[in-house]
């Protein structure tokens, strides 16, 4: 495989069906395009319906719109509902929704919203899907993180939901270290049954909409660099699609931009930090998060 993985390297997906979510803007609405551009039927899983709508329609395939808010658990499982009535098989789960460094605000369920939405929200809607997963093989559940997973990051058992004190940024650092962590866990437990792989991505630095919550001082120097700095969002999708469609991914792997840095590039294999693998932090992280959203996952 070419180092320069591109969009043209997506194999065909006919007969596939993928549920994106966040896929309205951004990083998740070039996902879902570039993936119903090569015959997926695509789901934009999204808060606010009507710009789902909107960005349905500039997108050419079979691409429906699916209610989501991943902070409210009453909304995953409702979403969770619709979408198993509708898709007997699904193949691949995108978790690409998320928020960045917002002011410390908490969810319809009193999770702080962070952790609540990028993590919880996730692990809360693959659990409740991942039976329509597990009879299809080639099936991959990709969960989007970033390189903020090793910036004052660590999982603060002790206070999950930032009340004691609060960092926007290690709040971010947290949910994104979690999301790998996640992603690692539930690959071992996938693995025995030998159809659904978990794989994880991260675009690097995109100019997107998720810088929106930076502190004020910061806010207007990275709009202005952020057309010289960071790629475009149809850039930052590669590592995430090459994680839901290359065909040499294994199960456990972790994708990003290929310079040095990973803030930019084609997709390529990276590593994540150390704390991330810790096995221990995983299956406790594992249980707290099925005790904090009441959902068990059909894997053991």
């Amino acid at each position: 495989m070419s180092s320069d993985w591109t969009e043209q390297h997506i194999p065909d997906q006919h007969g596939r069906v993928a549920v994106v979510t966040g896929a309205n803007t951004g990083l998740g609405f070039e996902t879902a395009r570039m993936l119903a551009a090569r015959g997926a039927t695509v789901v934009l899983a999204v808060r606010d319906v009507e710009k789902g709508r909107r960005a349905a329609a500039r997108i050419a395939g079979d691409v429906t719109v699916q209610a989501l808010d991943l902070a409210s658990l009453e909304s995953i499982r409702s979403a969770a509902a619709d979408l198993r009535a509708v898709h007997p098989r699904i193949d691949l789960l995108i978790n690409n929704a998320g928020v960045m460094h917002t002011p410390r605000r908490t969810t319809a369920d009193g999770f702080e919203l962070q952790f609540g939405t990028n993590h919880l929200g996730h692990f809360a809607l693959t659990g409740l899907l991942l039976d329509r997963l597990l009879p299809v093989p080639g099936s991959r559940v990709v969960t989007v993180s970033s390189t903020g997973h090793r910036i004052r990051a660590a999982i603060h058992f002790d206070d999950l939901q930032w009340e004691r004190s609060y960092s926007r940024v290690a709040a971010y650092g947290q949910a994104k270290l979690a999301n790998l962590m996640f992603t690692y866990e539930l690959q071992r437990r996938l693995a025995p049954h030998g159809t659904t792989i978990a794989v994880a991505a991260h675009p690097g630095v995109s100019n997107t909409e998720l810088a929106r919550n930076l502190p004020a001082p910061l806010r207007t120097p990275v709009t202005w660099l952020a057309p010289l700095l960071a790629q475009k969002p149809e850039m930052g999708a590669l590592p995430t699609l090459r994680a839901a469609t290359d065909p040499a991914v294994v199960g456990g792997q972790y994708y990003g931009p290929g310079n040095r840095s990973e803030t930019r590039g084609h997709p390529k294999l990276v590593t994540s930090s150390p704390d991330s693998h810790d096995q221990a932090v995983q299956q406790r992280l594992w249980t707290v998060s099925e005790e904090l959203t009441g959902v068990t996952f059909p894997v053991r």
